[in-house]
């Protein structure tokens, strides 16, 4: 399943749980991290796994579970509660290299042999540039079945980096984010998973995330992150093409159907050649 939009939810929370699970968002991604406090922690853990376990059904929105990151020390502790009820995928904030994406594989492969779940079901979405280290390490990844996705964070980055704002004067991002923007986008590709945009934290500015949401898709990526249920609807539609572009694709399909000894074909009076037919194929599969 291709994920559009993926939604934070806190998982303290059964208000904004119920009102999530409306909001036609393609994943909820229930946070055990940075929006519950630390004493909640238990209360969070098992409010996720009743959640989980009262939608088995998860063919119209899949249940995520943010975790808190392995330096943490609760990683486990966060597994172990919450896998009873079978997410879908764990999303791991604050990975600094493969090394840690694989150790938290190794769990999820003993966890999913103790529940009799069938190795490699529980996928990863990895919040892979929120570290300073983890910029540095993103050209070693590689193909990992259980990596569905990579995702890009901002605000844990400016943090670590001691940054005093993210955008410049036209509110475009620094050289620094784009960097981490752009490795996220280009490792995904390289990986052949989702490439996940990241939040857009001013869930009153509808004309921003639209914009913010299109600009994604054009660069490449597949999907985008939610803090709010009103961010949903904007996202889905972004990352939906237009019945022209699915026109498109399908007429360059036929086209090379018709003749797959050519390696150009002239569609509309425009040239038309093998990464046209990879795009146009990647538009119907995808969507």
């Amino acid at each position: 399943m291709m994920l559009r939009s993926l939604l934070f939810v806190p998982g303290d929370s059964e208000r904004k749980q119920t009102k999530a699970v409306d909001s036609g968002a393609d994943a909820l991604l229930l946070d055990l991290e940075d929006s519950v406090a630390a004493p909640q922690l238990p209360a969070a853990r098992a409010r996720v796994r009743e959640l989980l376990t009262a939608r088995s059904d998860r063919s119209r929105q899949q249940l995520w579970v943010r975790v808190n990151a392995l330096s943490s020390g609760i990683l486990l502790q966060d597994l172990v509660a919450v896998f009873p009820g079978a997410p879908d995928g764990i999303v791991l904030p604050k990975a600094s290299a493969p090394a840690e994406v694989a150790e938290v594989g190794n769990y999820l492969s003993a966890l999913e042999a103790r529940e009799g779940r069938a190795v490699g079901a529980t996928k990863l979405l990895v919040i892979a540039t929120e570290t300073p280290q983890a910029l540095l390490t993103l050209g070693s990844y590689r193909p990992d079945a259980r990596i569905a996705g990579l995702t890009w964070g901002a605000e844990d980055l400016s943090a670590a980096i001691g940054v005093t704002g993210k955008t410049d004067q036209q509110g475009a991002l620094t050289f620094t984010f784009q960097l981490a923007r752009s490795l996220c986008v280009i490792t995904s590709a390289a990986l052949d998973v989702q490439a996940i945009d990241g939040v857009h934290t001013d869930f009153r500015d509808a004309a921003g995330l639209q914009r913010e949401a299109e600009e994604a898709r054009r660069d490449g990526f597949s999907g985008k992150l939610a803090i709010h249920p009103d961010q949903v609807g904007p996202i889905n539609a972004a990352f939906q093409p237009s019945a022209a572009e699915i026109d498109w694709a399908r007429r360059v399909v036929a086209a090379f159907a018709t003749a797959p000894a050519a390696g150009v074909i002239n569609l509309d009076g425009k040239m038309v050649d093998k990464p046209h037919l990879v795009q146009a194929r990647r538009i119907l599969d995808r969507y």
